[in-house]
């Protein structure tokens, strides 16, 4: 499992290369610097299932990495925006948190892990003090950040500046996705907007 995890890193963070940005540049170095066997913890997240066969379904060679490390990514409902696990449970979405103030890996001035949309859902529209950028592996999503609209399929970038509002709407796929954050990552800065008018009717 050790190998799988350093395969993992290592795509992860050549991802994050090529992004174009000098964050993803800096957090590609920190990823190649991890000790990978402490990565060593399990899912529980309810979508396990559904997790692996959409990362099946992705020609990227990080989506093939993260699908043989899947059983020790650490995937779980995420608590931003002072939730409580009873509602974090019924989320459209889990994360798999790698690398942050409070992870195993820690790290003061970056945030990184792997987002998973559940298919036919809509996450509202937020925002955040922390620059971010995500990177679809697997499935596709309506994008909206600030005024832009799109949809995103495996290999393609997004990119939030500090406080744009953003929102995602998965169809019958759902989508797997790299995360990065930069800048002022505390998440006491997230904030939750009438998420229904960042998508048409």
């Amino acid at each position: 499992m050790v190998h799988a995890l350093s395969s993992f890193v290592d795509e992860m963070a050549r991802v994050f290369e090529a992004e174009g940005r000098a964050d993803g540049a800096a957090l590609a170095v920190v990823l190649k610097t991890l000790p990978q066997d402490l990565w060593l913890q399990g899912s529980d997240c309810g979508a396990d299932s559904a997790i692996r066969d959409l990362l099946g379904t992705s020609a990227m060679p990080v989506a093939q990495a993260a699908l043989e490390a899947h059983d020790v990514l650490g995937w779980a409902p995420e608590t931003y925006a002072s939730r409580t696990p009873d509602l974090a449970a019924l989320s459209p979405y889990v994360v798999a948190d790698l690398l942050g103030p409070e992870q195993a890996f820690r790290c003061d001035h970056l945030r990184a892990g792997l987002y998973y949309q559940k298919p036919n859902t809509r996450y509202g529209l937020h925002s955040h003090a922390a620059e971010e950028t995500y990177v679809i592996i697997a499935g596709a999503a309506t994008w909206t950040a600030g005024e832009r609209q799109r949809l995103l399929l495996p290999g393609d970038y997004v990119h939030h500046t500090t406080y744009l509002p953003h929102a995602c709407e998965t169809g019958p796929e759902g989508v797997v996705a790299l995360w990065r954050w930069s800048g002022e990552i505390g998440k006491e800065s997230y904030r939750v907007h009438d998420g229904q008018g960042a998508f048409a009717a």
